[in-house]
């Protein structure tokens, strides 16, 4: 169905409440068995975690920042209007894609959520190349069906089901309906006619749909929970996995020198903590209470401060210097700090979760305690000025283990600033060092100059050059005044092309003569600007074709939305190499916003334009995540959109 383009409205944010009534109408049409008693007499912890288990169920199927749009497109040999409804989302470290299609109100999985879900379609077989077929559009015919009969029972006529090839039987590659009841077929040796009408596959334009305009995903040699037999037994699996089980009667695990087995599974390590301090952390996948939010970034904030005493402790006020603005506390003193151990308290974990909602007020708080000394700063913002490292807080803190995709940085920061963010290697863009050259290209009339010097008029010069084959065609036409040497004999092509009918260039034209220079400039002038960014690592060949006009600058955008809320936008990054969903998670983790990456409205459908959206005033955060990318300050143009007219 999506061999062509399908033209996709600007996504918009998926309400919470309408993402788990379409993850739960997921869950019922596709059958989809759960760890969950319906007896009614599921009490306490085993509710908690049946609760726990259907929260984790509902992510994985389609995840907290899932976001939805209208589309058309076109189908069939008669070209069919199709239209519908796509579901976009991105899991913790990889790229937003489309992962479920809704046609005619059927909604079709796509292969990045057959890949990450397991069993939650009935599979079916047929051989490579045949597989290679259904990826041009073709339907499989029911001689095509392998290892079968018998076939999975859930593959009735106008079921949605999952084809793999007999060699790479555990990945699905294909999404179809069938058209016949496959369940109920006793052979397929002589049968006819289609089993199965082919609806999506890796290779599409749904599968290479990407926001930051990357190719689409490669399919994974292995997958577990696929090809087994039962076909929601794996995904079922996956869910009760997903529940912590518990060391005790309480559901405590103690957290001893050796890691426990929950932590394993969370992916927690830190430092060890002895197990005879009896501290105890019960790591429940579950949305946490305000009061717990509040207590988390308290201990994030005294963790950071305390790693900084332990690891600075040669440098002065261990290697922070103040003032401390809002940014850098959040993104060095806090962040890589939250126990985020679980995708469910890495949700909760975000600062406008926490009673004071914003840093700003979070940091006030902290001076109550008179544990530090802040000042407000540009009306919305506050600086930490002081912090008394002797306070209490600091010198009986105890460390918490920490999750392992956040470990604390120990670089101090350094003249107000926070230290670089570790070089992420999948944004190729961080560490690049961008250069912008202005070019030349001679409209047509001039070609003749650029005879005597052998150049090619439909070439590319900077300016310089430019006036350096100007001088050849002087020289060779013999066109110096004998009497002063900076002036220039005008002759007819000269007169002709550089030359209008103003009052003060027909003074010159009857004088007959022009500086060289000033001519030098008529002869730029006349020219049509390009420009070209390159990266300065990249060789010649590599470089983009110059582009007509002046450079590109990228637009920060402030303004006020609902009242007195900021957000801050930003576009036209794509020119100078950068991804906006990687420009996005980003700042999404530096600033503690909410982030989205969406159509810049008015852009080409063809050639579309990202436009980043942060919540708040982030001008300086995004700033400093550009000038990683090499990007100069020159290069980026400010529109505050939130002052008051005068």
């Amino acid at each position: 169905m999506f061999k062509k383009k399908p033209n996709i409205k600007p996504l918009s944010p998926l309400k919470s409440s309408d993402r788990r009534r379409t993850a739960d109408s997921i869950i019922a049409d596709f059958g989809i068995a759960l760890p969950i008693q319906n007896d009614g007499e599921a009490e306490g912890e085993d509710k908690a975690a049946s609760v726990a288990a259907l929260t984790a169920l509902r992510r994985s199927l389609l995840p907290e920042n899932a976001q939805s749009a209208r589309f058309t497109t076109t189908a069939g040999p008669d070209l069919k209007q199709v239209s519908g409804t796509v579901y976009v989302g991105a899991h913790d470290g990889e790229e937003q894609r489309i992962l479920w299609v809704k046609v005619e109100e059927k909604l079709y999985p796509t292969i990045y959520t057959l890949w990450r879900n397991p069993g939650i379609l009935p599979l079916l077989f047929t051989p490579h190349a045949v597989v290679e077929k259904l990826q041009s559009g073709a339907d499989l015919m029911t001689p095509g069906l392998q290892r079968g009969p018998p076939f999975p029972a859930k593959a009735k006529q106008g079921a949605v089901v999952a084809i793999a090839s007999l060699e790479s039987p555990t990945v699905p590659m294909v999404v179809g309906r069938c058209e016949i009841d496959v369940s109920a077929l006793q052979k397929v040796q002589g049968a006819k006619g289609h089993a199965v009408q082919t609806f999506h596959w890796a290779g599409d334009e749904i599968w290479a749909w990407s926001s930051g305009g990357r190719p689409g995903g490669l399919a994974p040699e292995h997958l577990e929970g696929w090809d087994v037999g039962g076909e929601d037994g794996e995904l079922v699996q996956q869910a009760q996995e997903m529940e912590l089980e518990d060391g005790d009667e309480e559901g405590g695990v103690e957290l001893s020198a050796e890691r426990s087995k929950a932590e394993r599974e969370q992916g927690v390590e830190g430092e060890d903590v002895p197990a005879n301090e009896g501290f105890v952390d019960v790591l429940e996948d579950r949305e946490l209470s305000q009061k717990e939010i509040d207590e988390a970034f308290r201990d994030a904030f005294l963790y950071g401060v305390t790693h900084h005493m332990k690891t600075n402790k040669n440098l002065p006020s261990y290697g922070l210097e103040f003032p401390l603005s809002q940014s850098i506390v959040m993104s060095t003193l806090v962040q890589p700090f939250l126990p985020a151990y679980t995708p469910a308290r890495a949700a909760s974990l975000q600062i406008k979760k926490t009673s004071w909602k914003n840093i700003k007020k979070f940091i006030k708080s902290l001076d109550k305690t008179k544990m530090l000394k802040s000042k407000d700063r540009d009306g919305n913002q506050v600086v930490i000025l002081d912090i008394d490292f002797t306070d209490d807080a600091f010198t009986s803190f105890k460390p918490y283990r920490l999750p392992r995709k956040d470990p604390p940085a120990s670089a101090p920061a350094t003249n107000g600033k926070a230290p670089s963010a570790p070089t992420d290697s999948s944004d190729p863009s961080i560490g690049q060092k961008l250069k912008i050259q202005s070019l030349l290209r001679a409209k047509d009339k001039l070609a003749p100059i650029f005879a005597p010097s052998g150049s090619d008029s439909r070439s590319y010069y900077p300016a310089s050059e430019l006036k350096s084959i100007l001088g050849a065609y002087i020289e060779a036409e013999n066109l110096v005044s004998p009497k002063n040497k900076r002036l220039i004999t005008l002759n007819p092509l000269i007169a002709n092309t550089l030359f209008t009918n103003s009052a003060l260039d027909s003074q010159a034209l009857a004088a007959g003569a022009i500086p060289r220079d000033a001519l030098a400039e008529r002869f730029v002038a006349a020219s049509a600007p390009f420009h070209v960014i390159v990266r300065e690592s990249a060789p010649s060949s590599d470089h983009p074709k110059p582009k007509a006009g002046a450079p590109p600058k990228i637009q920060i955008v402030l303004e006020t939305r609902t009242g007195s809320k900021t957000v801050t936008k930003v576009h036209g990054v794509e020119p100078f190499f950068i991804q906006p969903q990687d420009l996005a998670d980003e700042l999404r983790k530096a600033c503690a916003s909410s982030t989205s990456v969406d159509k810049l409205m008015g852009s080409s459908p063809k050639n579309p334009v990202m436009e980043i959206l942060v919540q708040g005033p982030q001008k300086d955060a995004v700033f400093k995540a550009l000038e990683r990318r090499g990007v100069l300050r020159g290069w980026v143009e400010v529109v505050d959109k939130t002052k008051k007219k005068k």
